[in-house]
């Protein structure tokens, strides 16, 4: 029986890839590089500044150059958080639902914990999550469990009565390794090309009310 529902946050409870691609184009125009367009930079919206800085710079974090760049992307994506960030289409249907049922819902995400608490505020649910447990919470961060075992706890739901929604492999992978129920969002940050047959997953939707059929079953 599912008594709780926890969420990742981008690519999952808020589309964030708009202001991520922004903050992006905005360090490539500072290097006098063409911006990416918003369909390549959403499928590494996921994966923050590593995924975004290497699909738009070609580096990872081991690059002298790495520390700089990111530091401009976090500069400019602080200023603009949620310029056009939104909820994804009924995700907020969905968690009026949820409230009206007494099910407490809150959100596992490895986004730190300055840019989570002030995205959520400034979403408007904030106040309205039972936990928001960021990147840095923990000692670990997702594909460890430590993350969703640490929201169950601060919801006071044993983890085997919480529903998972993510969608990358990671939040399965996370969901699995606490005794969760993991559902896949594919209207999230997904590559098509992603075998999701091999995420270890409970179900899927594709649109955040369809998560209610896992909820009554």
């Amino acid at each position: 029986m599912i008594k709780a529902v926890l969420f990742d946050l981008d690519g999952t409870f808020a589309d964030t890839a708009p202001d991520l691609g922004a903050a992006l184009n905005h360090v490539l125009a500072l290097h006098g590089k063409p911006p990416v367009p918003l369909e390549k930079s959403r499928l590494q919206a996921s994966h923050g500044t590593i995924g975004l800085l290497g699909l738009g710079f070609g580096i990872s974090p081991d690059d002298p150059d790495f520390t700089g760049l990111r530091n401009e992307f976090l500069e400019h994506y602080t200023a603009h958080i949620c310029d056009q960030t939104t909820l994804f289409d009924n995700m907020g249907e969905l968690i009026t639902v949820l409230e009206q049922r007494g099910l407490p819902w809150g959100i596992v995400t490895n986004k730190p914990h300055r840019f989570t608490v002030p995205l959520m505020q400034a979403l408007g649910y904030a106040t309205r999550a039972g936990c928001m447990v960021s990147g840095d919470t923990c000692a670990q961060a997702k594909p460890h469990p430590m993350p969703m075992l640490h929201a169950a706890e601060q919801i006071n739901i044993a983890p085997e009565h919480c529903l998972y929604l993510g969608d990358d492999k990671r939040d399965m992978e996370a969901a699995n390794a606490a005794n969760m129920r993991g559902i896949i969002a594919q209207y999230g940050y997904i590559d098509p090309l992603a075998s999701l047959d091999t995420w270890p997953a409970s179900g899927s939707v594709q649109a955040p009310l369809e998560l209610l059929r896992y909820i009554e079953s």
